[in-house]
């Protein structure tokens, strides 16, 4: 993998850690940050052992969102850049690997989104959740197709129009997060061992299906759903199922 430049990349014992990591900026969501999560996406894919992937902020902080000093307002906005960041959360939303993220301190604007597209999500008590962008003038992104299918339309337009800063409890109770604790390296450990062995095609598979049922009439879901069953049962980890199975008590 090439050298980062906004992130740092810790990879050992099947676990990759990605810290986004921009001192004094935030570690707001720029170009290079983007070409980056490219470079890791590019590496999980296709090299990585890995089996789940912590996304972290240095810092005491998540992040704070876009970095607008991308954007020249004297020349025509660009809706290109806009585009290359909702193909990265989508891959990271499709990775092959569980994906955690761990917030400490504020998750704002892109900061939020990008939480939103991981399995699981552990809070600190310092963590604040907020999406911005309808009240600085443009939108936040694909979060508003993701988030009403954690809180409810309801609680999603208020997060949205209403622009509130969530603390971690009541983020936890809305379903924005999994787990507040205040020791996040002892959550983290314990929401990996939850996820117990952890097999890349169905964990691909299942989280397909789950994220298709919002939209999918019942009868296209169970051939869909068919097909990636079919897909599990040929695979290795099954298999293996069934050799336990037989096995002598």
């Amino acid at each position: 993998m090439r050298e980062l430049t906004t992130l740092t990349y810790e990879e050992h014992d099947l676990l990759a850690t990605v810290t986004l990591d921009r001192p004094g900026q935030g570690n707001r969501i720029n170009v290079p940050m983007v070409q980056d999560l490219a470079a890791v996406c590019d590496h999980l894919e296709d090299a990585s052992e890995a089996r789940v992937v912590v996304f972290r902020g240095a810092g005491g902080v998540f992040s704070e969102g876009i970095d607008f000093g991308d954007f020249d307002p004297g020349k025509p906005i660009d809706i290109h850049g806009f585009n290359k960041w909702e193909k990265i959360a989508v891959r990271l939303e499709r990775l092959p690997k569980v994906t955690v993220a761990v917030v400490d301190g504020p998750a704002v604007g892109g900061g939020f989104q990008l939480a939103l597209v991981m399995d699981q999500r552990i809070a600190s008590p310092r963590a604040t959740f907020r999406l911005p962008e309808v009240h600085l003038g443009f939108l936040p992104g694909m979060a508003t197709f993701r988030l009403a299918r954690y809180v409810g339309l309801g609680h999603a337009k208020r997060l949205l129009l209403c622009a509130p800063a969530l603390g971690p409890d009541e983020a936890l109770r809305l379903g924005i997060v999994d787990r507040v604790s205040s020791d996040l390296d002892a959550a983290l450990a314990e929401t990996i061992a939850a996820f117990g062995p952890i097999h890349a095609v169905t964990v691909q598979l299942a989280r397909r299906l789950l994220n298709e049922s919002f939209n999918t009439e019942f009868e296209d879901a169970l051939g869909h759903f068919l097909a990636a069953q079919h897909r599990a049962v040929t695979q290795t980890a099954f298999l293996d199922t069934l050799k336990r199975a037989r096995e002598p008590r």
